[in-house]
């Protein structure tokens, strides 16, 4: 097992970046990691998701929505071929802080076979990728904030 956790601070409610976070038709414009995201946002759909950590040329895979509450957590659950083999939970929480402010818990926890096996590529890459997104998350949900 391996896990990966990152966190920003965001000047936005968490009503505001849920808004932002779960708009998978905007991702294209804005997230440099999840490129790419459709399909109902509710436990039990499955999605379709394209990821493209800093330097490689991305993946498609299609994970399942295992937690939906509104503006406090989304999860989902993807596997590359069978289960067992390399299997990732990943979760966005949203932690509301002093001030009006929002506190983004982007993480995962990987299981399977070919986890030691991709651990180094895990902690570069794929980390980097979640400090990306959470970077311009933030600067996405904040620059909507000061346009209304």
């Amino acid at each position: 097992m391996k896990e990966l956790r990152t966190e920003i601070d965001i000047a936005a409610s968490p009503e505001a970046v849920w808004k932002v976070l779960l708009d998978f038709a905007a991702f294209p414009q804005w997230n440099p990691f999840i490129q790419e995201a459709s399909g109902e946002r509710k436990v039990g759909s499955r999605l379709r998701v394209r990821i493209v950590p800093p330097g490689s040329q991305g993946m498609i895979f299609k994970p399942v929505v295992t937690v939906c509450e509104p503006n406090r957590e989304f999860r989902w659950l993807g596997k590359l071929g069978f289960r067992g083999i390399f299997d990732g939970e990943h979760a966005f929480k949203l932690e509301p802080i002093a001030g009006g402010q929002t506190r983004l818990v982007q993480s995962e926890i990987f299981t399977g076979v070919l986890v030691p096996l991709l651990a180094k590529s895990l902690d570069n890459q794929t980390k980097q990728g979640f400090e990306a997104m959470n970077a311009a998350l933030k600067k996405q949900v904040e620059r909507r904030l000061d346009l209304q």
